[in-house]
């Protein structure tokens, strides 16, 4: 393979912040194995070995949510069939950390269909927090917009991730959400980083968007410094009543390059696996690890979609444990 295959080699020992979207696209162009042979190489490089991270993501808090995002079966503004539920009762939410330590998760990622958190929920949250830390597990939660004394009550409680999406390119953004704009989720970030806060922030593939928009918004998480801790790479599981359902769908192949694009870009990060993986055979799901994918939502449900069996991740992605 001659030099101008691989147009980044030149930068594999550098973190950059810097990335264009020519520099990005010309990635995504490259052909499938040179891409992927380029991700595994950045693999190796900067995360060294094959375990597959399991994260376990329990929703806390079921619909009712008063934002209007195309693709979510939690908004209000959508009928879906869905049942709102309350807040759950903490000792609820730590049996099922408890159940979530002992299938061998690593990290429990709480998640509330909430603009924001209320006030009147803070002291809960705070004790989820402290109870899932006991047991040993990283904590993750997800709870909508975060105003600075929000993200510094959850970090002082000892929250280790925050997630919050960006979900698209700032340029495709409203054609999404329009109750809360793209600076309103980097508002939210930028105030969980200030706290201290890991982040846990990446976007869905497949809501009608460009590669142009895919480009656009993984040169916007290359460019956070640090880096986000976490990029969760999800592809658009389309649900009856919201406005994505009929949304042609991405092919697996461009699923695989924009994880491969992230891990080169972002080679220390933890690329995530997530929404949509029980639809890519087994092929697909190991092409996807050897682009650069780490972890995985591991458990039955993700939130409101269907997710690949304990049994198949058991039998076939947990075994993924050699050391390069």
């Amino acid at each position: 393979m001659g030099h101008n295959e691989h147009p980044i080699h030149e930068h594999a020992q550098t973190m950059r912040h810097d990335w264009t979207q020519d520099e990005i696209a010309a990635l995504y162009e490259l052909p499938f194995m040179d891409l992927v042979y380029q991700a595994q190489t950045m693999h190796r490089q900067f995360i060294g070995t094959h375990t597959i991270e399991k994260a376990v993501l329990l929703n806390i808090k079921t619909g009712a949510c008063p934002e209007d995002c195309g693709y979510c079966s939690q908004s209000a503004h959508y009928d879906t069939g869905l049942e709102r539920e309350k807040l759950m009762p903490v000792d609820e939410v730590l049996i099922a950390a408890k159940n979530a330590k002992d299938a061998g998760a690593q990290r429990f990622c709480m998640g509330a269909a909430w603009r924001s958190p209320p006030a009147s929920a803070m002291p809960a949250l705070i004790e989820m927090i402290e109870g899932v830390n006991a047991l040993g597990l990283e904590t993750c939660m997800t709870l909508g917009m975060l105003k600075q004394e929000q993200a510094a009550t959850l970090a002082e409680a000892g929250l280790d991730f925050y997630n919050h999406n960006i979900d698209t390119s700032p340029e495709y953004y409203d054609k999404v959400v329009t109750t809360r704009t793209f600076n309103d989720r980097i508002d939210t970030l930028n105030q969980a980083r200030s706290a201290g806060l890991k982040l846990c922030t990446g976007g869905i593939l497949g809501m009608g968007e460009s590669r142009v928009d895919r480009i656009s918004m993984l040169q916007i998480l290359a460019h956070m410094s640090p880096h986000p801790e976490s990029v969760p790479i999800n592809r658009l599981v389309p649900i009856e009543g919201t406005p994505l359902a009929d949304v042609d769908r991405i092919d697996d192949e461009e699923w695989i390059r924009t994880i491969a694009v992230a891990r080169i870009i972002m080679p220390s990060t933890t690329l995530r696996l997530a929404a949509g993986r029980h639809e890519l055979d087994w092929a697909a799901q190991n092409l996807c690890f050897m682009a650069g994918a780490n972890s995985v939502f591991y458990g039955e449900k993700l939130l409101t979609t269907p997710n690949v069996t304990v049994d198949e991740d058991n039998r076939k992605v947990f075994q993924l444990k050699q050391v390069s």
